[in-house]
């Protein structure tokens, strides 16, 4: 697996509802931007989605995938990875860790690992590795504090 990048956002929220948003898989074509669709295909016993089918349109990057999730028992981590590799990966690994900052903040930390199926420089794709995480950590604080 390639070298993972990771960034933080702060958002005003408890850590329940950052991840009941980041949970809620079939809702995030309506407030993120590449996301066409989200369905979930599995989910546990609990009720949390194991596997979800994403279909993606960024410009010129548009794909499809399955990504298997795992989540921390306090939901304080929730982790992801590709089920089989798609047209443009071969392999992706990420997460989402949830600190409570105890002030009515948490922080949330995106981190991220992309084997492209294509060939990219390194440098071009640890851009596109940040570009991803900050479009994506933006959207969730938007998304969570508008519906606080």
């Amino acid at each position: 697996m390639a070298e993972s990048s990771s960034q933080s956002i702060v958002i005003s929220a408890d850590p329940a509802r950052i991840a009941e948003v980041i949970c809620d898989y079939p809702s995030y074509p309506r407030w993120t931007q590449a996301i066409k669709v989200a369905e979930v295909l599995e989910e546990y016993e609990d009720g949390y989605p194991a596997t979800v089918r994403f279909v993606i349109d960024a410009g010129v990057v548009q794909d499809e995938y399955k990504l298997h999730y795992d989540y921390a028992e306090d939901i304080s981590r929730i982790e992801w990875q590709l089920v089989e590799p798609s047209k443009m990966q071969k392999a992706q690994q990420g997460s989402y860790d949830i600190d409570d900052n105890g002030d009515g903040t948490c922080t949330v930390t995106y981190t991220l690992s992309v084997d492209l199926s294509i060939g990219m420089l390194g440098m071009f794709k640890k851009k596109a590795e940040r570009a991803i995480m900050d479009t994506a950590l933006k959207e969730l604080k938007k998304r969570v504090e508008a519906t606080a």
